[in-house]
């Protein structure tokens, strides 16, 4: 088995919560990559994992450019049955977390963890376990 964690950040905090999530999974015994969406270019690159976990910071009250553009290549894989999560870091509004776990739910069929992780950068630090549980909630999910 194995995971992909793939964000989209400007100022590396959603990339940070990405790779604490991915600690929480490879503390699991699972296998992950966590890249940049902008390493995806194929769907390919997103249909050979077992769990996806998808990342963006929220700017204007949407997700991020790059994160956009890898969910309409998303919409063309087969995601259906995976399972998945959605996380992001916020300063204002963090609507981006919930706008991509309800494409992954609803668009994708993708078998989803309990909810979003959105934590603003001040917030990271203290929150590391809160990211690491979320990547072990995946973990779980992808051994039942």
């Amino acid at each position: 088995m194995k995971a992909l964690v793939a964000y989209s950040s400007r100022t590396n905090n959603t990339q940070t919560i990405g790779e604490l999530i991915a600690e929480g999974i490879r503390s699991s015994g699972i296998e992950v990559d966590t890249v940049s969406v902008f390493n995806i270019e194929k769907v390919e690159d997103l249909e050979r994992y077992d769990a996806l976990a998808f990342g963006s910071a929220t700017e204007g009250e949407d997700i991020m450019w790059g994160m956009g553009k890898m969910l309409k290549l998303a919409e063309t894989a087969n995601l259906k049955g995976k399972v998945g999560g959605a996380f992001g870091a916020y300063g204002w509004s963090g609507e981006a977390p919930e706008k991509i776990y309800d494409s992954m739910k609803n668009t994708f069929g993708m078998d989803m963890v309990r909810s979003f992780l959105k934590l603003k950068p001040e917030e990271i630090e203290d929150n590391k376990e809160e990211a690491q549980a979320y990547g072990r909630e995946i973990a779980r999910k992808m051994t039942k």
